[in-house]
This record gives C-alpha cells, structure tokens and sequence, in this order.
C-alpha cells in the first residue's frame, strides 16, 4: 500500500448508518436498542451552550415537559403514548418537550428533475445546532395503514423529519421562518410564538408528516393531507411523487397553505417563506445560517450532480455549512436513497445506500432493556 493509498483509507469514515426494522414496536425500540447514541445526543444537548445549557435546560425542561403532556392530553395527540413510553425508557427531563419541537433544525431542501430519471428527485440536507447528529443517524423501517416507510431519524423522536416510501412519495420538513410580533424581540417573540402553539389543536410538523406516511397512500394524498390538516406552528414541507411533474414545496401557517409547484423542473426551500405567506402578520425573520445564498446556490445546482448513487459533489458551501448533519439524494418511484451523516462540511459516516430490494434484519423490542450509561 503506498503512502497516499493509506492516507486515504485512514481519512475513510468508519462510522456506519444502521437500518433497523421498527416495524412492531415502533420508535421505543430505537430506544432501547441505541440507548449509548441517544445519551451522545443528549449529551451534546448539555454542553452546546457551556454553563447556560447545564443552568437553564433543567428548569426550563421541567416547565415545557409540564405544559407539553398537558397539551398532548389535551388535543388527544395520536403519538402521546409512545412520548411518554420513551420519556420513561430514557429518564431524563426535556425528552417530551423534544418531541413537540422541530425547531432546532434548519435545511435546504428540493425536488428536481434530473436526466437519469422522469421523476423528480427529494434532494436534502439538514442543518441541527445539537453537536454529533450526523455520526448518530438511524434509518428506521417503519409501517402504518399505508404500507412500509423509511424514516432518516434520530433515537427518542416519535415524528418523522426525512423519509421516503417505495412506490408512494418521499418527504421532509424545513423549518419556517419565525413570526414577529410588534415591539418585540427574539426572545419575546419566541414566548409568544409558544403560547400560541399551546393554544392550537393542530399536530406538530413531524406528526403530520408521520401520520401521511403511515396512511397517505399516493403522493396526491399526501399533498392534501400536509396542505389541510391543521398544524401547530408554522412549517414547509417538500413532496416528491412516482410520476413525472410530481415534486412541490408546501408552505404553512397553522391553518392556511400555499404550494410551490416546480418550476423549470425544480422547486426548493431554505428557512424562508417564498410565497405570499411572507406579507401576513408583522414580518417573518428566516432562519438558520446564511439563508438567502443557500437559497440561491440550491437554484444552480446541476441536474447532472444529482442522483441516488452519484455521490454528494452537489454537497458545499453554503448549502453545506457549520450545522449540515446529513445530505441525502431520494427516489420515491423505487424506493432508493443515497444518505451520508456531516459535521458541518465534513462526511462522517460511510454512504448509506438502499437498493430498491433491501430489506432490513428484524430488531425486536427488548423487553426488560439493560440500564443505559448515564449521560454526563
């Protein structure tokens, strides 16, 4: 082996993205089975902020794990059984307050036509403030009414961010730009953007788009079910279809909606309201790093970079920027998908690719779990 061949193969990352068949006991098996990735998780959440995060996030969790069970009780949340099953499982504070929340992630995300295939392709990457999610990735085989799924996830949520269904469509979620209020701040606006939220009987984002993959059975149902059932908070959603001219982003308030259909074969979105839903109320502020220019770059990227299995060429900055946890490429049409985990700019998984035959080695739920290590 020469010198560069081996540089080479020590630069090679050794961390593998697990698939991991959930379909009988749903996400608490992720738990139980991943618990040493899910204190990583929980541990970057500690440190991300020093001495503040260590303070503040034990009080604070204490009061939104208080109101978030009783809004879950309240508006009969499908999910709140399974919230609290890991909320137990894991023993730490803030773990529901998580799962109502999608807010610490921002992305690029599109769908575009590209000259390999007649069907648009979901073209993603995520962005998430919480240190090491991209060497923490799990693809969880998932089922519902409407047949199998495969959700991009992370252990301890009970939504779905990413995913994609063989022969139905393919999804993931953006977060929207933060609403305004008049006099005043980020810190204000934040107070009173979750007030609001508690007083909604609307699903939260990941729980919408959860519920589509386990019962929309075609992407047209899928689109009405994301445009007009209520949500929660403010969000935007991109859809990729099985038919050629199926690809759109959805933008939404709690009850309003406006779709983005694809436009010279491509449709995307950053952390900003590109529609008329950008003049209601008092002003949006987007979020996330750099949001216009990744915008704007998404707009140039070449139909001939993308594809599942053509690599992540099209992955740099600034789509790729300081918090990219994941780029991924998905066909919803035969049920390939492309993934890598980041940090930052940085591939810190090996690719994960799944073939349109794959089929993942059942995990069963553990029923008495050893005790996890504790998270410092």
């Amino acid at each position: 082996m020469t010198d560069s061949t081996a540089q080479a193969a020590q630069q090679q990352p050794d961390v593998t993205i697990p698939l991991i068949d959930i379909r009988q006991g749903g996400p608490i098996d992720l738990v139980h089975q991943r618990k040493d990735q899910l204190n990583t998780i929980i541990r970057g959440i500690k440190r991300q902020f020093g001495i503040l995060s260590r303070v503040l996030l034990p009080p604070l969790y204490t009061v939104l794990d208080f109101l978030s069970r009783r809004w879950l009780k309240k508006t009969d949340n499908p999910y709140r059984g399974e919230i609290e099953k890991i909320a137990k499982a894991v023993g730490q504070k803030g773990l529901v307050a998580q799962n109502m929340a999608y807010e610490w992630s921002c992305c690029t995300t599109g769908v575009m036509k590209t000259p390999q295939t007649a069907t648009p392709q979901l073209v993603r990457v995520m962005d998430w403030i919480i240190p090491d999610m991209g060497k923490n990735i799990i693809v969880a085989h998932q089922s519902g009414k409407a047949g199998d799924f495969y959700n991009i996830t992370w252990p301890g949520l009970s939504g779905v961010l990413n995913g994609v269904a063989k022969g139905r469509f393919a999804a993931a979620i953006n977060q929207a730009p933060m609403r305004r209020h008049l006099m005043g701040n980020i810190v204000t606006d934040w107070i009173k953007n979750h007030v609001r939220m508690f007083k909604s009987k609307g699903l939260p984002p990941p729980h919408l788009l959860r519920k589509a993959f386990e019962n929309a059975a075609t992407y047209d149902e899928a689109k009405k079910m994301l445009m007009t059932e209520p949500v929660c908070m403010p969000v935007m959603f991109t859809l990729s279809g099985v038919n050629p001219g199926e690809g759109c982003v959805i933008e939404r308030l709690e009850d309003k909606a406006i779709v983005r259909e694809m436009k010279d074969d491509r449709a995307f979105v950053t952390n900003h309201f590109q529609s008329n839903l950008n003049g209601i109320g008092e002003g949006w502020m987007p979020r996330g790093f750099d949001n216009h220019a990744r915008a704007e770059a998404a707009l140039k990227i070449s139909p001939d970079d993308v594809g599942v299995g053509k690599g992540f060429d099209w992955f740099k900055a600034p789509i790729a920027n300081k918090f990219s946890v994941l780029a991924m490429v998905a066909d919803a049409k035969t049920g390939e998908f492309h993934l890598t985990g980041t940090d930052a700019e940085k591939i810190v998984t090996k690719d994960f690719r799944l073939p349109p035959d794959a089929e993942p080695q059942p995990v069963a739920a553990a029923k008495n779990p050893p005790p996890a290590p504790p998270a410092p």
